[in-house]
């Protein structure tokens, strides 16, 4: 099983389990999961999360229903479906970008909340109605500056509201 750690924000109004889906697509977004991984289990999210474990059923309920993981009765969930993309080196590039972004931002004072709204007011307005690509996650969604994966609200390494993994990242 891999290293993934689930982040409930309390303050954000998402639900935990919302919180849960959201994270487990944006570890699949970034190749932090993949096919034939396996997920935590309820009761280890619960003891990592201090969320009940039906919360984390539900989430996984909701996964499955869309096709993205697949429980194992006796064994747990595991992965069946990647939503990583193809363009990999493109991403590494623009990643680069945005660390060198955010640590400009942290340098002239922001705070997480800050850029977490300029980030979310700018992708708003380039990819309002635009198909697919315009469904994001949002301002609470899964991964944030302060370790290795995108503003949204979490980290790979250290953040408040995400996944934890080493797959997959520079």
């Amino acid at each position: 099983m891999k290293g993934l750690e689930f982040r409930i924000d309390r303050r954000s109004g998402v639900a935990a389990y919302q919180q849960i889906v959201q994270q487990t697509k944006q570890a699949l977004r970034l190749g932090v999961l993949g096919p034939g991984d396996q997920l935590p289990t309820a009761k280890s999210v619960a003891q990592t999360s201090a969320v009940n474990p039906n919360t984390t059923l539900k989430a996984y309920r909701e996964l499955e229903r869309e096709g993205l993981v697949e429980a194992r009765p006796g064994l747990g969930t595991f992965v069946s479906q990647s939503l990583a993309r193809p363009q990999a080196p493109v991403d590494s590039l623009l990643r680069g970008e945005l660390e060198s972004w955010m640590d400009r931002a942290r340098e002239a004072g922001l705070e997480q909340d800050d850029v977490t709204a300029l980030v979310t007011s700018v992708m708003e307005e380039r990819y309002a109605g635009t198909g697919p690509a315009a469904e994001h996650e949002g301002p609470t969604g899964p991964v944030g500056p302060a370790g290795t994966t995108t503003p949204a609200g979490t980290t790979a390494s250290a953040g408040t509201t995400g996944t934890t993994g080493t797959r997959g990242h520079a």
